[in-house]
């Protein structure tokens, strides 16, 4: 099996995480946003379990194996997290909140990329 390169690695992190995330995002809206069980909050739960489920799929059906680049995926997360938490919430984090994803960040490329 063929190793992927950088621009390949990192796009299949940003598609992952964008799912999963995404996924995450729309169960919210659908626990936390409508009332009952009416069909627009069944129709918004099955496109989170949908996306979730791609998420799922797609990490592992991947070229590579998930311990490699757990380190990067966990940076990748932090950071789709903070945009998806903006898109959907309009949520911005706060000073606590970048400043460990500073370190989440960090972490996660010593993770990746230090060779011992």
């Amino acid at each position: 099996m063929k190793t992927p390169g950088l621009l390949q690695l990192l796009a299949f992190l940003i598609a992952a995480t964008t799912l999963e995330v995404s996924g995450d995002a729309i169960v919210r809206v659908a626990l936390h946003g409508q009332s009952g069980l009416t069909g627009a909050r069944v129709a918004t739960f099955a496109i989170g379990a949908a996306f979730l489920f791609g998420y799922a799929t797609f990490l592992n059906l991947a070229p590579l194996e998930f311990g490699e680049v757990v380190g990067l995926y966990i940076a990748t997360l932090f950071v789709v997290w903070q945009i998806i938490n903006f898109l959907f919430f309009r949520t911005l984090p706060t000073a606590h909140v970048l400043l460990g994803g500073v370190l989440i960040v960090a972490g996660g490329t010593i993770v990746s990329f230090w060779k011992a």
